[in-house]
């Protein structure tokens, strides 16, 4: 009996029910309701379930000691789960998702319009103010930087930087070692691209008028496939030259559109843009959300990481819009801009074009803005992988 009642108390100390905290049930709840707006409100589906059910799993509660190891939580060396977040701490898992995004993107709208492209580097704005507002914050120059690339509302990006900068390893001059914000940083960038059919319409409404929402533009010019065969080329050679440390990102996204519009690569393109995006998908939405442990991820920094991330995507959208309100002044009378496609210079590839599609439906059944949009989203996903090209420059 004795060894029976020892056996019972050894299942007991080591059960969920005696480890949990208040904190795991939080971040489960959490969890569930990222589920729940995937389902309900289709709230990217593809990134909120596995990131949603990757919370729960991270919140398990489990017995943890000192100079123990189940190898079961993400953070303990060993365990499935910490192999499979090497792709997330190491920074493999974002260049390989670029390169499917780059096999299954158009580049067209921009090619036929590259002036449009100054309304993607416009919407970065938010990623260097954000950048400053974390300082005064508290947070060290690495540590700001990885949060400021929030603003860009490019997942991937967010996540390479983080592991670049806050990893909780580098060390910096003086002495101090950087936090570990990889977990904060990716599910505030996550979350704030899911909420993008809801963050961007108000600013958009705020900062435009009836007449604007209005305008027309004239459609793009048919490209032709060598245009489209030059661009990823001389896109990365200029990319390359400018910010040389963007290049795990740039080069796979570049790489990704060559496979797709040479045609001689079919199969591949086929594999990065359907396949190997969705297994990267699958894992760095799981590992991201298991990585919101409860006693590492429910702490004040994280609060302010998610009020810095809401901010710099509102400033980002603006930045857009006010600079394409001004290249509209500035533009020929017959070849207008429809200030609203600047809120699609973020990376939140497509949805921030579909938001100004829609919003433009809205106000005139008949004009269709999608492919005017797409210019600046696409240019966005370059442009806020620039920028982190350059901030590592200067950090690292």
């Amino acid at each position: 009996m004795s060894a029976a009642l020892v056996g019972v108390m050894n299942f007991y100390e080591f059960s969920g029910v005696n480890n949990a905290s208040w904190g795991n049930f939080i971040m489960i709840i959490v969890g569930l309701f990222f589920i729940f707006l995937a389902i309900k409100y289709e709230f990217e589906p593809l990134l909120l379930v596995p990131i949603g059910t990757g919370i729960i799993v991270g919140n398990i509660p489990f017995f943890q000691a000192e100079n123990f190891n189940l190898q079961l939580g993400l953070y303990e060396p060993g365990s499935v789960l910490n192999i499979l977040y090497s792709g997330v701490a190491k920074g493999w898992y974002p260049p390989l998702i670029f390169m499917g995004i780059g096999a299954m993107t158009d580049f067209s709208s921009l090619i036929s319009k590259p002036k449009l492209m100054l309304l993607g580097a416009a919407a970065q704005f938010g990623i260097f103010l954000t950048f400053i507002l974390a300082v005064y914050f508290g947070f060290n120059l690495q540590e700001a930087g990885a949060i400021g690339i929030i603003g860009g509302a490019d997942g991937p990006t967010a996540i390479f930087m983080s592991s670049k900068l806050a990893n909780g390893v580098n060390v910096l001059p003086n002495g101090e070692v950087v936090r570990n914000l990889i977990g904060p940083i990716a599910i505030a960038a996550y979350s704030y691209m899911a909420l993008v059919p809801v963050i961007q319409p108000p600013v958009i409404k705020l900062l435009t008028t009836k007449k604007e929402r209005k305008i027309r533009m004239k459609a793009p010019r048919a490209v032709t496939r060598v245009e489209k065969i030059l661009f990823p080329i001389i896109g990365l050679l200029l990319t390359g030259f400018i910010a040389p440390t963007a290049l795990p990102l740039l080069g796979m996204l570049f790489l990704g559109n060559l496979l797709k519009e040479s045609t001689v690569t079919n199969r591949l393109a086929n594999t990065a843009s359907n396949a190997l995006i969705d297994v990267i998908t699958i894992l760095l939405g799981l590992t991201v959300g298991a990585s919101t442990q409860a006693d590492i991820f429910l702490t004040s920094d994280s609060i302010i990481i998610f009020m810095l991330g809401a901010l710099s995507f509102v400033i980002a959208t603006a930045s857009g819009i006010i600079f394409a309100k001004i290249m509209n002044w500035l533009s020929p009378k017959d070849n207008p801009i429809n200030p609203m496609i600047g809120a699609a210079g973020v990376s939140a590839v497509p949805d921030s074009a579909r938001v100004v599609q829609h919003m433009g439906l809205q106000e005139d059944p008949t004009n269709h803005l999608l492919m005017h949009a797409m210019a600046p989203n696409v240019s966005g996903v370059i442009g806020s992988a620039v920028a982190a090209g350059i901030m590592l420059s200067f950090l690292l």
